[in-house]
């Protein structure tokens, strides 16, 4: 079923009430035992913006690849990423609002106004507007949640490359049996988040096994 087509109504208003530039805003990773959180900052051009902007998991890979890279052609795009270590250092709520933060202050302009995506945005230095389920209904946020979504695949393949018994490439750090069974089997590795219970409990059980 093909996705429908994104208005930037809520883009539009802003802009008519003199906010000239408005970044749309998403994360992805939170609910991951491994990899970072990704979060991307995204401006689009209301004249190009692209076809077949959605939510970034209701899109297939091969898609999403496209896109991204219609979006990094026709809007200006800050991404930042807060790794496992700082995540287990701040929660994950707290990383994921500073992924959001660092996003925008990666943009290339100065926004006047934030869409984010959900019903808890970060503190940013312009207007902020959360949209519940935004990444399936404005398209700068639906932009922002694939450009995050494509770097987090990107990064999590690379991690699979060093640590290949976890089965990054296809599960990118989500819970699996799989997963939980490498975990149990080999430990966690330096991009586990030991902060969250099912690698917490096999770093405990690596560690009794060994005693």
């Amino acid at each position: 079923m093909p996705l429908p087509i994104l208005k930037p109504t809520r883009e539009r208003k802003l802009i008519r009430c003199g906010k000239g530039l408005v970044a749309g805003l998403d994360e992805v990773g939170r609910g991951p035992l491994a990899g970072p959180v990704v979060a991307a900052a995204v401006v689009l051009d209301m004249r190009r913006i692209p076809k077949g902007l959605g939510d970034s998991k209701a899109i297939a890979a091969e898609r999403r690849e496209e896109l991204y890279g219609e979006i990094l052609r026709c809007a200006s795009v800050g991404i930042a990423a807060v790794p496992a270590w700082e995540i287990d250092r701040i929660n994950i709520r707290q990383a994921s609002l500073q992924a959001m933060c660092r996003a925008l202050a990666a943009l290339p302009c100065r926004p006047d106004a934030a869409l984010v995506d959900g019903n808890d945005p970060p503190p940013l230095p312009c207007d902020v507007e959360a949209v519940i389920k935004g990444d399936a209904s404005v398209p700068s946020i639906a932009a922002a949640s694939i450009v995050a979504k494509v770097v987090r695949d990107r990064l999590m393949k690379r991690l699979a490359l060093q640590f290949p018994a976890y089965g990054f490439t296809t599960n990118v750090g989500y819970s699996t049996a799989a997963h939980l069974a490498a975990l149990r089997h080999e430990g966690p590795c330096p991009h586990h988040r030991r902060s969250f219970a099912p690698v917490r409990l096999a770093e405990a059980m690596q560690e009794k096994s060994a005693a």
